[in-house]
């Protein structure tokens, strides 16, 4: 009796300490001067088969399932940005309500001249721009290989942008509602997309100038990252 009683709980102890389904990912101790070092190896890691990224903003929380086997290349740089904080304290400074959300301008003037031209190559099109889908923007045909840290979200169905060689790395899994309640009184004024060359005085003056001009830009709060 008592041999069975202890390998029921040996057995129960083993379960309890099984592997887990879902791994959080925190940002390592020195993340805040990794921003400033866009040429570091942490940069560089390759992100899980599938990891969800959860955003908060100030109208509440989405997440991207990010899938690597989608676009390598991107979901590396992706992944790594969220991990490591990139995207904490920032400015949805695109949004335009039915057609996209877009991000990734710093809140730092010195980060966004860290990472001036530190593009990454193409992964092959995956240019199906539905709603719900996201990818890397860039500045347009003829200038591939200028993809870097701004993302947009697809908020319609959007087969007009499906000509470009866009690379979608995944879908939103939850609170697209929130995405489509982002401040979009702006339109194309704050900023607008990285091709329309207007974007020079939010890079160089971050936050301080997006909540002075903007101030009723959504704001993300915090990016973390778990993976499956």
């Amino acid at each position: 009796m008592t041999d069975r009683f202890t390998t029921a709980a040996l057995l129960l102890l083993l379960s309890a300490c099984g592997p887990r389904t879902a791994t959080m990912h925190t940002p390592p101790p020195n993340a805040s001067r990794l921003l400033l070092d866009p040429a570091n190896a942490e940069w560089r890691r390759a992100a899980p088969p599938v990891s969800h990224l959860r955003v908060e903003t100030t109208k509440g929380v989405f997440v991207l399932e990010l899938v690597r086997a989608w676009g390598p290349i991107g979901a590396d740089r992706l992944y790594n940005l969220a991990r490591l904080g990139y995207y904490n304290d920032t400015r949805v400074h695109r949004m335009r309500t039915g057609y996209i959300a877009q991000w990734g301008l710093h809140g730092d003037s010195a980060v966004n001249a860290a990472w001036t031209g530190r593009y990454i190559d193409d992964d092959p099109p995956r240019s199906h721009n539905t709603r719900g889908t996201f990818a890397f923007s860039y500045e347009g045909p003829g200038k591939e290989r200028t993809r870097n840290t701004q993302i947009y979200v697809n908020l319609a169905d959007n087969p007009r942008n499906d000509i470009e060689p866009f690379t979608v790395l995944g879908t939103v899994v939850e609170g697209m509602a929130v995405l489509d309640r982002l401040y979009g009184g702006y339109g194309e004024a704050s900023g607008s997309g990285v091709r329309q060359g207007k974007q020079g005085p939010l890079e160089r003056g971050g936050n301080v100038f997006m909540d002075r001009e903007y101030p009723k830009l959504d704001r993300i709060l915090r990016v973390t990252v778990r993976a499956r």
